[in-house]
């Protein structure tokens, strides 16, 4: 074999381990996952709804969330990065608070099979976590 043949089949085998390690990166980026809706997550005892309201507000607002009160005891909080899109809708009341998925838009959610982008259900369990530590801190 001569030393060109050889140079030829090595840059061809990094070139097709290279080529397979960018799709298995693609691929892995885009996997779906079913829908998480979080709680009822209790709250701490002796918390006002206000309380509750205003670390809820809090706690969205500090992870890019742009949070509403939709309502006494329901706040929507829509998280938009690049072109993704999440709205869930946050019940609450003195004693719990849910995550409930609402809308999305660019996260490949199927209504049928409840599943959606996998990055969604990390959002909304970094938002979970957030209000958790929040309310434990009252």
């Amino acid at each position: 074999m001569s030393a060109h043949t050889a140079r030829f089949r090595s840059l061809s085998s990094w070139f097709a381990i290279v080529l397979l390690m960018v799709a298995g990166v693609s691929l892995s980026g885009c996997r779906t996952a079913p829908v998480r809706d979080i709680g009822p997550t209790p709250t701490q005892t002796r918390t006002s709804a206000d309380d509750v309201r205003k670390e809820i507000l809090a706690a969205g607002a500090s992870l890019g969330w742009v949070m509403k009160e939709q309502s006494p005891g329901l706040i929507v909080g829509t998280l938009a990065l690049r072109t993704h899109l999440a709205v869930v809708e946050i019940p609450y009341n003195t004693s719990s608070f849910s995550i409930r998925y609402k809308d999305s838009q660019n996260l490949k959610y199927n209504a049928a099979d409840k599943t959606i982008h996998s990055n969604y259900n990390g959002w909304v369990e970094n938002l979970n976590n957030t209000i958790v530590a929040r309310l434990s801190a009252l």
